[in-house]
């Protein structure tokens, strides 16, 4: 390692300043800056020439006292290792910026940061830096949130074009509270029905919420209620509501949106949503009021499909599916949000087959569960996906377990077969509840998991990645539970699994420092110049987040819940998180807008994506949210010393 020192500085007012503002208004924030604020950042800056493989800074320099930016060339972030030979973490392009995140927490860099080439920076000063955090908000904005508001303009850009293709602008955004236009009206529980309904009828509601002395919401009563009421025999009209109510209505608060709202309406197949705000009831939400804002189809979707009458009436509403997400995108819909009511359809999906295929069946079929793996279980699936399940059922000996599953296995077979039809497609790995090796009871499972974690063999930590991200979706989910709880005081406990696990996570490496210092692409064949946003973009943070959570018993699937309760236990650090978490948002929504752009051309579906047909602030946020997961990755590799 080269250690030269940089040739004497010499100011940017000596150098063109023209040339050099030019240069910065190609790119954010400083095209979106004010011009006395650029003038005093050039002002400030000194041009600093560094020879390839020359040290910018490094930890041991202490403190980071400056904010650089490529003027021209690009820098490398190198991890010194003194046990292992140094690996390069990140790159760093013309026209970005390093290192903000040491420079805001006031600490050392992590990393060293090398020319990879012949590179000119402008260097400001940390009093300069700090003047321009505190004046310019748009520099602020960009410093704190790292690529969350380049991030916010691309997002921007697609819901443009997907409203523009389905003709609305609307927001998913509104808050509930922005919904409530009149007080709630509310009972108690020992007002009789008879009165409760004439209460209802005079105020033109479809739902009445019950209420307790401090104005939190114990039941509601609904015209759905009303309808079982009067179809029982000998109904009483004098008996106190809190005979006939619904008990535990489901609540969100008035800062949750009209998304979150319709979600809620979907899954828990429900048509009025409790405002709660402080333990008090502050409003109702009902389907009129999302359907004034166009929200209605995912609920409609959802009924239907929970109720669809064949396999056949499945396959027709799975096509309803594709045309909402394309909807959804253009009504505001954040990639998270997206994939989540997917998953929400699909399981309806499963369910209904389920429950068409056993109402076939000639011979009653042992109690199970149907459990899921992989991106279904993560609640992170796409319009593309294969079929990743399994069942899980109670035995008291072996050979009762032997029994049940020579009986359930002519039926998940059956189920697959059906599912395929319905567009999940057969998986090639046999990942299916009809392989016997994934029918198995409560013990036999809590034995597969146990070995699992314990031999570390390749094959094994292949299905660690696999079945260690399971929900159930039907039946009794007692089990499940009991499931997750045990593999999580396993693998909390065994250091060796984690490390093993871990160093698995580092198989997939983002696709960047190829030849053109840029992405790192197929090089020929049918797939030459893309990378695949699933495998090279999506699984390092899946699988790293997997790691983290099954060594700090965090019981959450989903990636991003993961990521979230590893930042509130304090293991990954905030900045860290938030970084992760917009670069993850951001390659999950280039992914699915290619999925519906293949859709609407009719050819099939691909992750691979050629990164020289995104405009250049996709690449840019791609290439950053690439170097996140490079990021991710180093960190893994430092903690579990690999």
């Amino acid at each position: 390692m080269s250690k030269l020192k940089p040739s004497i500085a010499r100011t940017a007012v000596e150098d063109n300043r023209q040339s050099i503002t030019h240069f910065l208004r190609q790119y954010p924030p400083f095209r979106q800056m004010e011009a006395a604020h650029l003038m005093y950042l050039i002002e400030h800056c000194v041009l600093r020439f560094y020879a390839k493989d020359d040290p910018i800074i490094q930890p041991e320099d202490g403190p980071i006292e400056h904010f650089y930016i490529v003027k021209q060339g690009s820098v490398v972030g190198v991890r010194d290792d003194k046990s292992a030979q140094p690996s390069q973490t990140f790159e760093i392009s013309q026209g970005e910026c390093f290192p903000i995140s040491a420079l805001l927490a006031e600490r050392p860099t992590r990393t060293v940061h090398l020319a990879a080439s012949d590179t000119f920076c402008l260097q400001l000063n940390k009093t300069a830096f700090v003047y321009l955090l505190n004046h310019c908000e748009v520099f602020r904005d960009f410093c704190v949130r790292g690529i969350s508001g380049l991030l916010d303009h691309a997002i921007h850009k697609i819901r443009q074009q997907a409203a523009a293709t389905v003709g609305t602008q609307h927001t998913l955004d509104t808050r509930l509270g922005d919904l409530l236009l009149r007080e709630p009206v509310t009972a108690v529980k020992e007002l009789p029905l008879y009165q409760a309904v004439r209460l209802m009828d005079q105020q033109q509601v479809g739902s009445l919420p019950i209420v307790n002395e401090q104005g939190y919401p114990i039941g509601i009563f609904t015209l759905r209620d009303l309808r079982a009421v009067i179809a029982s025999p000998n109904t009483d009209l004098n008996q106190p509501l809190a005979a006939v109510m619904t008990q535990q209505p489901h609540y969100l608060s008035s800062q949750h949106t009209a998304f979150d709202a319709t979600l809620a309406m979907a899954e828990h197949h429900i048509a009025h949503i409790c405002v709660v705000d402080n333990q008090r009831l502050v409003g109702m939400v009902s389907e009129r009021d999302l359907f004034a804002l166009q929200r209605m189809d995912l609920v409609h979707l959802a009924r239907a499909l929970r109720h669809a009458p064949t396999v056949a009436k499945l396959v027709q509403l799975r096509e309803d599916v594709k045309q909402l997400v394309e909807r959804m995108i253009a009504q505001g819909a954040s990639p998270e949000q997206l994939t989540h009511l997917i998953t929400l359809l699909n399981d309806h999906t499963v369910s209904r087959v389920i429950e068409l295929v056993l109402a076939t069946q000639a011979v009653n079929v042992p109690a199970f569960t149907w459990m899921v793996f992989g991106s279904e279980a993560r609640q992170e699936q796409t319009l593309y996906t294969d079929q990743d399940n399994g069942i899980l059922f109670t035995a008291d000996t072996p050979e009762e377990a032997e029994h049940k599953r020579q009986q359930l296995l002519p039926v998940a077979e059956a189920i697959n077969k059906a599912l395929d039809e319905c567009g999940f497609a057969w998986c090639v790995g046999n990942i299916m509840a009809s392989n016997p090796e994934l029918c198995l009871s409560e013990a036999e499972w809590r034995q597969r998991f146990a070995g699992l974690v314990r031999e570390s063999t390749p094959d094994n930590l292949l299905y660690s990645t696999i079945y260690f991200d399971f929900r159930g979706i039907w039946g009794p989910t007692e089990a499940v539970a009991r499931l997750r709880a045990g593999l999580l005081q396993q693998t909390q406990h065994i250091p060796a699994f984690q490390r093993a696990l871990a160093l698995n996570a580092l198989q997939h490496k983002p696709p960047l420092g190829g030849w053109f210092k840029d992405f790192s692409l197929v090089k020929k064949g049918e797939h030459k110049n893309t990378l695949d946003l699933k495998t090279e973009g999506l699984t390092p943070f899946v699988d790293g987040m997997r790691v983290l959570a099954l060594s700090h018993g965090v019981s959450a699937v989903n990636t991003l819940e993961r990521l979230r309760a590893l930042l509130a236990k304090g293991v990954i650090d905030k900045l860290d998180g938030e970084a992760y978490a917009e670069a993850y948002h951001f390659i999950q929504l280039l992914r699915m807008q290619g999925h519906h752009q293949q859709m609407r051309a009719g050819v099939p579906f691909s992750n691979r994506i050629a990164p020289h047909t995104l405009n250049h602030l996709d690449r840019r946020i791609l290439r950053e949210s690439l170097r996140q997961a490079q990021r991710l990755q180093a960190s893994l590799s430092f903690r579990y010393k690999l």
